[in-house]
């Protein structure tokens, strides 16, 4: 089971999904029991049915943002740039202790990041921010090349660690608000637009879960997707609680694993947040015996992370780099929604230790003969 070839399976390309349902919640659903290994279907808009008013529901509130961004070298050579971790707010001046040598005399301090984007700043109306990216271009650009895209943003370069760079964007008014005048969405690459938008999907909106709210991730939490503001509604007149964590999704939930044995596969961390008031209702659930529903594999890994050895989680804020494979032991989830997911991925994995890889992979395989669509834009999985 920590062979990555045991997460192997073949699916017809016709069944990849590339654009969503007319509705949200008009998805497929699939329920797996792992008690008999039974399988039954439904749609997605009969899940308040299939739960309970006890049940506390917990949803990804991330927002993706428009990361993509095309831009030009000095050269004239064209960019194109994902953001893939950005601070979230400015950055402020930081002191470097200069370090000493045996002699104890000073050697020569390194400026940091945040001094160089100073340095360079053309004018104090200006603002700075330093991203994590992956770079396409004909040649990879060095450090210290600049890059213009539209909107007067600009960029540095100021180096690269295993093809993910550090980028200094400098610009002036609110970074969000100029990344959703110039920025696309970052649709994952096996959804093809070849430039040119269905009449059908408006990417923006399909792209977005209908509770998103904290800007951040590259990628939606894609089991959230299939929510409607009127299946909220719904579960709310039932009694079911929602509750929301968040991790923005970035490179780490994406990147393919390389190794043979999967147990040295080492994921990229996310940033995540888990409230008081998220961690209070998730550890008074518990206590009182109730199950508890994760949304999606990105929810599963920060709860998972921020649990102790009794399962009551722990309010806080960081880099999430949770890597869960079979011979995990969970200690929070009762219940998991999930789509379907890349063959030889993490997100399998994550799912085949929650319900045993020989249950999931013949349920893919049942998902393939009944035609469900996979991956971002297909249906989902109810796993209890």
């Amino acid at each position: 089971m920590y062979l990555l070839s045991d997460y192997d399976y073949t699916l017809p390309a016709e069944l990849i999904a590339q654009v969503p349902v007319r509705r949200r919640d008009e998805a497929r659903l699939m329920l797996l029991a792992k008690e008999g290994r039974k399988t039954s279907h439904y749609t997605f808009a009969d899940l308040p049915r299939l739960l309970q008013p006890s049940d506390l529901l917990v949803i990804n509130d991330t927002r993706v943002i428009r990361g993509r961004l095309t831009g030009t070298k000095d050269t004239g050579g064209r960019v194109e740039v994902l953001l893939l971790h950005y601070p979230g707010k400015l950055l402020e001046k930081q002191i470097v202790t200069p370090l000493r040598g045996p002699s104890g005399k000073p050697l020569q301090p390194m400026m940091t990041q945040t001094e160089k984007i100073r340095e360079a700043r053309p004018s104090s109306s200006t603002d700075s921010l330093v991203c994590e990216c992956l770079v396409k271009a004909s040649r990879p650009p060095r450090a210290g090349s600049k890059i213009h895209f539209a909107g007067d943003l600009r960029a540095t370069v100021l180096g690269a660690a295993e093809g993910v760079y550090d980028m200094a964007f400098e610009f002036s008014g609110d970074f969000n608000a100029l990344l959703d005048r110039i920025g696309q969405v970052p649709l994952p690459p096996y959804i093809k637009r070849n430039g040119q938008q269905p009449l059908d999907c408006d990417d923006g909106r399909a792209y977005q879960t209908v509770y998103a709210k904290k800007n951040g991730a590259v990628a939606a939490p894609t089991a959230g997707l299939h929510f409607s503001r009127q299946l909220l509604h719904q579960l709310n007149d039932r009694g079911i609680e929602v509750a929301a964590v968040t991790l923005h999704v970035g490179y780490g939930t994406f990147l393919p694993v390389r190794v043979t044995d999967i147990r040295q596969h080492k994921i990229h961390p996310e940033t995540y947040e888990l409230t008081d008031e998220t961690a209070s209702a998730i550890n008074a659930a518990k206590e009182a015996g109730r199950r508890i529903l994760a949304v999606g594999t990105t929810t599963v890994r920060v709860l998972e992370y921020a649990a102790d050895t009794t399962g009551r989680v722990r309010p806080g804020s960081g880099r999430c780099d949770l890597f869960i494979y079979p011979g995990f032991r969970y200690k929070v989830i009762h219940g998991l929604i999930t789509n379907f997911h890349l063959p030889k991925s993490t997100l399998l994995m994550l799912v085949s230790a929650f319900a045993g890889r020989h249950f999931i992979l013949d349920a893919y395989e049942e998902a393939i003969r009944r035609k469900y669509r996979f991956y971002s834009y297909g249906d989902a999985m109810l796993i209890w």
